[in-house]
């Protein structure tokens, strides 16, 4: 991976937040990269029970400022880094006061979903991008990690369809069994539309619920990792047909190996 640029993208990441599945993924994909010689940028939101004072997250203003465009209103867009320390891996966090500052992740204190998650989820696609833009930084892999980050493959692809910076880049899903119970917003789709994505892009997301939000950024993506064991038999089936490179579930253990093999003979080949 001796000087690859990978863009990593990701809903959670430890120690930010707790360790999961797609957490400790999130961090132990880029470590893998970042020893093996590849360049590598992070980007998440920050969600308002990330401790900012413990962690040292503080603002960039050179790339806060600016306002993106969420269903017709105006979001301003604030960037903030922290460093994880003992990895020398700097960290961008997507942060917004009105999606972000809640202390909570993507349900309320009885567990139900936070009714603007689609919304969040489109502001976090776009901040990654505008912010990538700022820094002039063309990767060669997007690799997007958890539910909140899986609008990316469509707007980088539809939305961000003539932006020369991602030209080349080739975008990696990691798919998880971890998602959320219930569906999004009914109005999603409408709110994609709204940013002059067609509907039959995102036919799948006329019943808003996990799988068919992962459907939509496997449609999208280039490869495909199982990142989980247990990723259900309706969404295997799907990323089987896309006739994708597929990366079957592998072990932590086994995983430094098999993404590094798979990114350079399956992604950049």
């Amino acid at each position: 991976m001796n000087g690859k640029k990978i863009l990593f993208v990701s809903s959670e990441l430890v120690p930010y937040l707790p360790e999961n599945q797609v957490s400790l993924m999130s961090y132990e994909a880029p470590r893998m990269v970042n020893s093996n010689g590849g360049q590598i940028r992070i980007f998440m939101p920050r969600y308002g029970n990330i401790n900012e004072r413990r962690h040292q997250l503080h603002e960039v203003i050179r790339l806060s400022g600016m306002n993106l465009v969420i269903n017709d209103m105006d979001m301003p867009l604030i960037i903030k880094v922290a460093s994880i320390p003992k990895e020398r891996i700097q960290v961008y966090f997507i942060d917004n006061d009105e999606y972000f500052k809640r202390k909570a992740t993507f349900t309320d204190a009885d567990g139900n979903l936070f009714p603007d998650n689609d919304e969040r989820a489109i502001f976090f696609a776009k901040g990654v991008v505008e912010t990538v833009k700022k820094l002039n930084w063309s990767p060669d892999i997007i690799h997007v990690h958890g539910w909140m980050a899986s609008l990316l493959p469509l707007y980088l692809r539809k939305y961000y369809a003539d932006e020369p910076l991602f030209a080349d880049s080739k975008i990696v899903l990691s798919v998880y069994e971890n998602g959320f119970e219930g569906e999004l917003d009914k109005e999603m789709m409408d709110k994609i539309k709204f940013d002059g994505i067609s509907e039959d892009s995102i036919g799948p997301l006329s019943q808003p619920d996990y799988n068919n939000l992962l459907k939509v950024a496997t449609d999208y993506s280039d490869a495909i990792i199982l990142a989980s064991e247990g990723v259900s038999d309706d969404l295997k089936t799907h990323i089987n047909n896309s006739s994708k490179p597929v990366l079957p579930y592998v072990s932590l253990q086994e995983a430094e190996e098999a993404y590094t093999n798979f990114y350079k003979t399956e992604v950049l080949k």
